[in-house]
């Protein structure tokens, strides 16, 4: 039997997964309008991440927390916090591909900028090494 919260990241990586598709003919509609055959530089960010995301989502985060050792609740919070993550990483990008004002966040980057990676990195990296240590514990 599947574990609810584990029913709850494959359908939001699903709809990750939808929302690359629709990035992907926003590209493509983009890549066929312009002279140089290309879309601008984060309409393809945000669908390669969605791609990626939807995938290391129901590929790795969903059968760790499936087979984790941790009570619903912490694995419930882990896989929230390193999905929704992914989910306002792409919103970002697809903000950046709206306004088409820069082709480099980095390069053109706000002083807030700092904390939100360090939020990102802290929150995916250390979601996913609570799910791993639940897997491990449960099944090595």
């Amino acid at each position: 039997m599947i574990r609810t919260e584990t029913a709850w990241v494959l359908f939001f990586a699903g709809l990750i997964f939808v929302a690359a598709l629709v990035l992907g003919v926003w590209r493509w509609q983009q890549s066929i309008s312009s002279p140089e055959g290309t879309a601008h530089r984060y309409v393809n960010v945000a669908h390669n991440a969605a791609l990626m995301y939807s995938f290391a989502a129901s590929a790795i985060i969903a059968p760790l927390v499936q087979f984790s050792d941790w009570p619903a609740a912490i694995n419930i919070a882990a896989s929230v916090t390193i999905v929704g993550m992914f989910a306002g990483t792409i919103a970002n990008y697809v903000r950046l591909a709206r306004q088409a004002t820069t082709d480099n966040q980095m390069r053109d980057r706000k002083s807030s900028l700092r904390g939100v990676r360090e939020v990102l990195i802290i929150g995916e990296i250390g979601g996913t090494v609570v799910l791993l240590a639940g897997f491990a514990w449960a099944q090595l």
